[in-house]
């Protein structure tokens, strides 16, 4: 059985430097989630009010927590990651929810 997963927003950034040079105009960090907000996932839907893009750069690693896996050389049951916008990387932190938690 899959366990849920809660991601938590740990920062948004901006690489001010990157967009200097390679953008047309500068921007602001990512506008779609704020620091600390939480969402709960199950691996194959998508949390409502997620960014589609950061999901399918996390999705694989949501069905990883959420069917048990672990990852070498952190808590188990727990990941930070981050949306692939280099621009204006988003880190999110993933936690297994444990049935006994719900």
């Amino acid at each position: 059985m899959d366990a849920k997963v809660r991601i938590t927003v740990l920062r948004r950034t901006l690489n001010e430097d990157f967009l200097k040079e390679y953008a047309d105009e500068m921007w602001k960090p990512c506008s779609v989630f704020r620091d600390g907000q939480e969402f709960v996932a199950t691996p194959a839907v998508m949390p409502e009010g997620f960014c589609g893009w950061a999901w399918t750069d996390i999705q694989g690693i949501v069905m990883t927590l959420a069917r048990g896996g672990n990852f070498i050389g952190i808590s188990p049951g727990i990941f930070i990651t981050c949306c692939t916008d280099g621009f204006r990387p988003v880190a999110f932190k993933l936690e297994r929810i444990e049935p006994s938690q719900v």
